[in-house]
């Protein structure tokens, strides 16, 4: 088929989507069990592939081999136990709650596949935010084209390797390549897309969509506030903030961007963020091997470039050349400082004192809404204050990060921070179209009487005991009503013939 598409001087990009395509004509990912056999086999290669997938990291991010285990490929070995146990009950039609109408009939939702989906991953978690939407991708029955990040160029060459070795390769085709790439696929129609990213890019992709009027899934990020009560335990609050800022060197999503406190625990919160930093990555992070690096010299530059007008309390300690940033956090910091012009995404802190929680709440809804929201407290009152009052893609108390792990939890933005979600059931829903489906019977013509003109008084008194009345029944009350339907449909039948 290459050969055949070459000759018609079709680009590599159009020469993929043209080959997902074609498979997914084929009908075989429609097979539950075929769906099965691909999500096992890709989970075979993060076991039997683990030490090119750790050295790749290794060289793109300085990920440890353990690192890349407990923050790539263990989340999606769980997405895929998940989606294998439960996907003939996800996949299975769904009955839904019938009107006293539609009482005798067959009512449902049928989940089915949409096409073919776009997957444009990102360099920050290439694995797990590539393959998660991938998995969905594949459990829906859908055929994917795979666009990993060019950023991380060691990762993309292993996927680019080994997926198709594990994988249909024809119906999840892998591209590679940079801007132009990305561009070319663009231009192609597909069914959805998936793109994970920052929010400037997200506006290209939708446009880019909306020619085809294909849906969309942006999962972007943002400034993530993290509000500090200054009745918390704050040793252990500024722990979990110190690991949730400075895993993977700040470049993650959901990481808190900067801290909310007052200015009487400012020192305090500086001092024990300063302690746990210690006990993670020793005195000396740069040869910690748990310690990451900034993805590269061009991000290491901006990251650089927002904190020379802000007070550094911590760490500022930085070499280009190896990509270095310390675990960084600055003080005192000002509403206009470049730092809080933009999502960070590097290990830099910055911390702004605010009068109280409800300053705090002020200084949140000013923004755009955030990805994820963080609030250390031992007031259930303030944490509810929090959630009533502001809004973010997800809100947390007194941890960081951990609510990406649960499956149960749909994982997506709001606003500027993305739309549509995924994470187990929730990435199913959104890969595949929903279709509703009503079987009838051409039986009790005399019931319908009601709908057809001449429309009367009499006939709209009937149209609103039948659609006003059906809500909300019980079992016990649907058999009432059904057998009161009986009764009705027997009473105007006899009065339509005589």
């Amino acid at each position: 088929m290459r050969t055949m598409l070459k000759a018609f001087g079709m680009s590599r990009e159009q020469q993929a989507v043209a080959q997902a395509r074609k498979a997914f004509e084929t009908g075989r990912s429609k097979c539950l069990d075929y769906r099965i056999l691909q999500l096992e086999s890709l989970k075979r290669l993060f076991i039997e592939k683990q030490k090119e997938i750790a050295n790749a990291l290794k060289k793109d991010l300085n990920k440890s081999e353990v690192g890349t285990q407990l923050y790539e490929t263990l989340g999606l070995e769980g997405e895929i136990n998940l989606a294998v146990k439960n996907l003939k009950s996800w996949a299975a039609p769904r009955p839904v709650e019938k009107n006293l109408l539609t009482i005798s009939d067959t009512v449902y939702i049928r989940p089915e596949p949409l096409g073919v989906v776009l997957i444009i991953g990102a360099w920050n978690y290439p694995w797990a935010v590539t393959i998660q939407p991938l998995i969905g991708a594949i459990a829906a029955g859908n055929a994917a084209v795979i666009k990993p990040s060019e950023v991380c160029v060691h990762t993309a060459k292993v996927m680019e390797e080994f997926l198709p070795a594990y994988i249909d390769k024809e119906l999840y085709p892998v591209v590679t390549g940079g801007v132009a790439e990305t561009q070319e696929l663009l231009k192609q129609r597909f069914d959805h897309i998936f793109y994970t990213g920052n929010s400037m890019v997200g506006k290209i992709i939708m446009e880019a969509a909306a020619k085809h009027l294909t849906p969309v899934t942006l999962e972007l990020g943002g400034k993530s506030p993290c509000y500090i009560d200054k009745n918390c335990d704050i040793t252990i609050a500024c722990r979990r903030v110190a690991w949730g800022k400075y895993t993977n060197c700040g470049q993650t999503c959901i990481a808190p961007d900067y801290i909310l406190c007052e200015s009487s625990i400012q020192d305090k919160v500086i001092a024990e963020i300063k302690k746990a930093v210690k006990e993670f990555y020793t005195e000396n992070p740069q040869t910690c091997p748990d310690y990451g690096r900034v993805i590269n010299q061009r991000h290491f530059k901006r990251i650089m470039a927002l904190i020379d007008d802000s007070t550094v309390a911590m760490g500022g300690q930085n070499e280009e050349a190896d990509c270095y940033i310390a675990p960084t956090v600055l003080r005192d910091v000002k509403p206009d400082a470049k730092v809080m012009q933009e999502e960070i995404f590097g290990p830099v802190l910055p911390i702004i004192t605010i009068s109280g929680l409800d300053e705090a709440i002020k200084f949140i809804n000013k923004g755009e809404k955030p990805l994820a929201l963080y609030v250390f407290t031992p007031d259930d009152k303030v944490i509810q204050k929090m959630i009533e009052e502001t809004s973010s893609g997800a809100i947390l108390a007194n941890d960081c990060l951990l609510h990406y792990s649960i499956s149960a939890l749909p994982f997506g933005g709001v606003g500027n921070s993305g739309m549509g979600c995924y994470h187990g059931k929730f990435s199913f829903d959104q890969l595949s179209h929903l279709r509703s489906c009503l079987i009838k019977k051409l039986k009790m013509e005399g019931i319908n009487t009601m709908r057809y003109p001449p429309h009367t008084p009499s006939k709209l008194s009937r149209a609103r005991f039948f659609i006003l009345k059906s809500s909300n029944l019980s079992w016990i009350g649907r058999m009432m009503m059904l057998a009161t339907l009986v009764v009705v449909a027997a009473v105007v039948i006899q009065n339509y013939f005589l």
